[in-house]
């Protein structure tokens, strides 16, 4: 983590956030566009540089200890932080996007998985799962609730389907900076864990394995793939917990999320 204290923030900075987060759906949808069979990792950076240049905000990731591009692009067995370089898409392929951006000093984040062309049930069936996984998880992330409730929300949704939960890399803090505290495991246990209190901001991010949820690094010293050869699937939003309730800012318009208990 880049800060070790949990930072609360206010309307004003909340308001920050949430042009950030526009800004990282905005390249979403950029590259959800572009990520066709034969196109080249690195054309969907070139695509989401410019996405975020234009919304006036700065990629969080490029030169982030030393990562060298905006977005990462992890395709199939790739779990994340895979640099975009000279791979090309292929049909049959699942490719994983996460993508950051800063609006006068304050972060956004978030990550999608989409299907290349056609794959087959099992390969939807992770993608659909580890989405609602993620929806799960911030159904639960309200003030009053505990950091366990959400990542056993999480969790528990991998449960049925055998998956691989990812323990090693988590969710996260974000603010200021784009990782701080506090950690958001994809595991835990009800009622556990630290209180979650109005004035918080949490990137939650399940990623989950078609296979084991071991993991390797690649001689890159970034990119992370599954230790099995698996594939894998990680969506990713930010949350503000907002004297109004918990609001979803990655997303076109910021979205008031409906209370669950945990």
């Amino acid at each position: 983590m880049d800060g070790k204290v949990i930072t609360m923030k206010g309307p004003e900075e909340f308001d920050k956030m949430a042009v950030a987060g526009a800004c990282v759906a905005a390249v979403h949808a950029a590259v959800r566009e572009a990520a066709q069979p034969g196109v080249a990792m690195k054309q969907l950076d070139t695509v989401a540089a410019e996405v975020i240049r234009d919304h006036g905000c700065r990629p969080s990731f490029l030169g982030y200890h030393g990562y060298p591009a905006s977005i990462c692009a992890s395709p199939n067995s790739m779990i994340v932080h895979g640099i975009p370089a000279d791979y090309k898409i292929r049909n049959g392929d699942i490719l994983s996007i996460d993508a950051g951006a800063i609006y006068e000093g304050w972060h956004g984040d978030a990550a999608f998985t989409m299907a290349i062309g056609d794959v087959s049930d099992e390969v939807a069936r992770l993608i659909e799962v580890t989405e609602q996984a993620l929806w799960n998880g911030i159904a639960v992330s309200q003030a009053g609730n505990r950091l366990g409730d959400v990542g056993h929300a999480i969790e528990a949704t991998a449960e049925p389907h055998g998956y691989g939960v990812v323990r090693e890399y988590i969710g996260h803090g974000i603010g200021r900076n784009m990782h701080e505290a506090p950690n958001v495991p994809n595991y835990g246990k009800k009622g556990k864990g630290l209180k979650l209190k109005t004035g918080m901001a949490l990137a939650i991010e399940p990623m989950f394995n078609l296979g084991s949820a071991d993991t390797a690094v690649l001689d890159d010293g970034w990119t992370v793939v599954t230790a099995d050869g698996s594939l894998s699937a990680h969506f990713e939003h930010t949350v503000l917990l907002t004297e109004q309730g918990s609001v979803v800012s990655t997303l076109p318009e910021p979205k008031l999320v409906e209370v669950r208990s945990s």
